[in-house]
């Protein structure tokens, strides 16, 4: 029922990840009209829900007053009796509400005080860059930056086999002196789990940095992320434009473009965001993915692929076991969370 289209979006893109997906099996959440449609679906089974939140809604509204909203009902499947619980949630709905409905239900890891949301982003290097926090916590605390660290090393490890994926910290400089009095105080956090071999820390790193692909992983407040990402997504958006423009001014031009058009195509593939589709909250004690609320039938299609991937690669257990052991040899302790900042609409 989420993001800016719901079922017009989401339904198409539930019968292509099937197509593609033999072996794979989905619980749709939503309304009753807006499921007649997938009456009779294979491998679908259809759970009503009588709310919906919307996209401005407070977390207020979504944790407190829908308790039988979509969103809830759908992270519930996760705690459903063993045997019939899903093994991942997918929504494109409201962020903030996401997050919030998330660690309400399924609680967080131990060690863990806030979730946060990971996502990858394309380098030059012809790889990703694994980028968290992108917006569900806006301000954090050195501790926290410090978990983000190592809930992104667990994610990077999982998926990409590489036993210590090197850590930025997302700053204006590269020298230690620079930043807020958080963000120092976070590199030290890190230097020090770094010399204890926890942690693969690189130091600070700046925002050209995530597209050069200096680390595996950058580590950033939510709302520094979350710019990071919208500006990063307007900026692919905006080259494609200009290049298709530039392309079509003059018959040479056509020409060009016709000579350059494999590398234009991939180029296009390897910035456009509805690929890279599908962020990962981490720090919770189940599998919820985070769609895109802008995203087309095919780009919801990816989030589901993305969080299908995680759940057939065990990707849960896996970064609770690596979280699990490195905050315990860190002696991490649990920080007293404030007043409720989640994001609204990232």
């Amino acid at each position: 029922m989420g993001g800016d289209h719901g079922p017009a979006v989401t339904l198409p893109a539930c019968q292509a990840f099937l197509a593609k997906h033999p072996d794979a099996e989905l619980v749709l959440v939503g309304t009753p009209e807006a499921l007649a449609q997938a009456a009779g679906w294979a491998r679908v089974t259809c759970v009503h829900a009588s709310e919906t939140v919307l996209m401005d809604d407070t977390v207020e509204v979504a944790l407190r007053r829908k308790r039988d909203s979509s969103m809830r009902v759908a992270i519930n499947q996760l705690k459903a009796p063993q045997g019939e619980s899903a093994h991942v949630c997918v929504s494109a709905g409201n962020t903030g509400a996401l997050m919030a409905v998330a660690r309400y239900v399924l609680k967080t890891l131990d060690g863990i005080d806030r979730p946060a949301i990971a996502t990858v982003m394309p380098n030059r290097l012809d790889g990703f860059t694994t980028v968290l926090d992108l917006g569900a916590n806006v301000d954090c605390s050195a501790e926290h930056l410090l978990q983000f660290a190592v809930m992104g090393s667990a994610l990077v490890a999982a998926v990409s086999g590489k036993a210590e994926p090197s850590v930025g910290l997302l700053n204006i400089g590269e020298e230690v002196i620079k930043g807020s009095d958080t963000i120092k105080r976070a590199g030290e956090l890190l230097r020090e789990a770094a010399a204890q071999g926890h942690l693969n820390f690189h130091g600070n790193v700046e925002g050209d940095d995530i597209f050069k692909g200096t680390t595996d992983i950058v580590v950033c407040d939510g709302f520094v992320g979350n710019v990071a990402l919208k500006t990063a997504e307007g900026l692919a958006s905006m080259l494609g434009d200009m290049i298709r423009q530039e392309f079509t001014r003059t018959p040479f031009a056509k020409f060009a473009a016709l000579v350059a058009l494999p590398v234009l195509r991939h180029f296009k593939t390897r910035v456009d965001p509805r690929r890279l589709n599908g962020a990962a909250l981490l720090g919770l004690r189940g599998l919820v993915f985070k769609s895109h609320g802008s995203a087309d039938a095919f780009g919801f299609e990816q989030a589901l692929t993305r969080a299908y991937d995680a759940a057939r690669n065990r990707l849960l257990d896996r970064v609770h076991d690596r979280i699990l052991d490195t905050l315990q040899a860190l002696n991490a302790q649990p920080v007293a969370d404030g007043p409720d900042d989640t994001v609204q609409a990232a």
